[in-house]
């Protein structure tokens, strides 16, 4: 059961918990990005109890505060994702997430420490109403910005710890990877990028253990490729290792 209180407490004491903790040698091997691929802070928001309250503070205060603050915390670009719904159809498990990315686990952890870092995570108080959860996350493939200036859509699957950890890793690159990239002209996404989940924001064990989302041009055609033979042969593949289960989710950027 997810403390919604405490996950606001947590972001605001984020500076010192960053700075004083440092992963053991075996993590630190494990969470190693490939060169030129950025490290990022996750922040998941659940359902708030006032979404149209939650948009107005989020847009008018929340992410102006966000860019003001951009130089000195560090990040290099902030992607942000409203989700619709899941992919049958049902409430979202998540309202909304937010990412933002660093060249370098130095960088994020010298960001993380700044007085404007502090003032975005005290200002989560003040509208996410419905708690959260804060993540620190390596790209393990190469994660590009935004194109075009139409929002995108985008098919997120958010994985849980599985029960076997390597047991998922080697079937979800040797397998499941593959199978995704030999179904994308069918499917239609332009772009996937893959996350892991190293700690939360206090440098506890992950709410969630991986990330994956497919980037499409436009809400139809993701609509249209969730619907294709392809895809349903992707969502079939995830029984065989997503052990721990999972959320899926539609979503749209928005800037």
């Amino acid at each position: 059961m997810q403390r919604p209180l405490q996950r606001l407490t947590m972001l605001a004491g984020l500076a010192v918990a960053t700075a004083c903790s440092k992963p053991a040698p075996q993590q630190q091997e494990k969470a190693a990005a490939p060169a030129g691929v950025q490290w990022a802070v996750m922040v998941l928001y659940n359902q708030p109890k006032d979404p149209a309250a939650f948009e107005k503070y989020y847009a008018s205060t929340h992410i102006p505060l966000v860019v003001a603050n951009q130089s000195e915390i560090g990040f290099k670009r902030a992607d942000l994702t409203k989700f619709e719904s899941t992919l049958d159809g049902k409430k979202p498990t998540f309202y909304r997430q937010a990412e933002l990315y660093f060249d370098s686990m130095g960088d994020l952890q010298k960001g993380v420490a700044t007085p404007g870092f502090k003032k975005v995570a005290d200002d989560l108080k003040n509208f996410a109403s419905g708690g959260l959860i804060g993540m620190v996350a390596t790209a393990t493939n190469e994660h590009g910005a935004a194109e075009g200036n139409e929002p995108g859509a985008i098919v997120t699957v958010i994985y849980k710890a599985p029960k076997d950890t390597a047991a998922f890793e080697k079937y979800y690159s040797e397998t499941h990877i593959p199978l995704v990239g030999a179904s994308q002209a069918e499917i239609g996404f332009t772009r996937a990028e893959l996350t892991r989940f190293n700690t939360n924001l206090d440098g506890s064990k992950p709410d969630r253990y991986r990330q994956a989302e497919l980037y499409f041009p436009s809400m139809d055609a993701a609509k249209k490729g969730i619907a294709t033979p392809a895809f349903k042969k992707v969502g079939a593949d995830l029984a065989n290792f997503a052990s721990g289960g999972l959320d899926a989710l539609i979503g749209a950027e928005t800037k």
